[in-house]
């Protein structure tokens, strides 16, 4: 059987499932500094989402590195069946709490009266890019997974 780059059990996945740990953690991070991301519901969602992320991608990146290191890739059907559902799941959430944290902060800093100081608008935008930019190697991560698959 071909190793595909990027599944589970190799080191491109383990790179992907770190930058997913490191994404997430700087979204959650920079969504938490600002003391008024409790009074949007897009912010609340986006802080769920990052909370279960974190331990996902950390968790998937501890069994890529166990997996390189003894040299033992994970090849059982049902784990990574149910890897790729995780990571599906996990992906489309992402997605929606990172579309919907970019488009309240967009509707807070283009409105008419000051709803958001800049300092907090710019956390909420890095904290938006950052859920982004894990959405991507998240995307990444289940599409790799997705088509080893079959290949089981």
């Amino acid at each position: 059987m071909d190793e595909v780059p990027g599944s589970v059990g190799t080191s491109a996945s383990f790179a992907l499932r770190l930058g997913q740990t490191i994404f997430s953690s700087a979204s959650l991070l920079f969504m938490s500094l600002g003391v008024q991301f409790y009074s949007y519901t897009a912010f609340c969602y986006l802080v769920t989402i990052m909370g279960l992320n974190i331990p996902w991608s950390f968790t998937l990146a501890l069994v890529d590195g166990y997996s390189v290191l003894v040299k033992c890739p994970l090849r059982q059907p049902g784990v990574l069946f149910i890897i790729v559902i995780g990571d599906w799941v996990l992906s489309t959430l992402t997605l929606a709490a990172a579309s919907s944290t970019a488009s309240v902060v967009d509707l807070l800093v283009h409105a008419d009266g000051s709803y958001c100081p800049p300092k907090f608008c710019s956390r909420y935008q890095i904290s938006a890019a950052m859920a982004f930019l894990s959405w991507f190697l998240s995307l990444a991560s289940s599409l790799f997974n997705l088509w080893l698959l079959p290949a089981l």
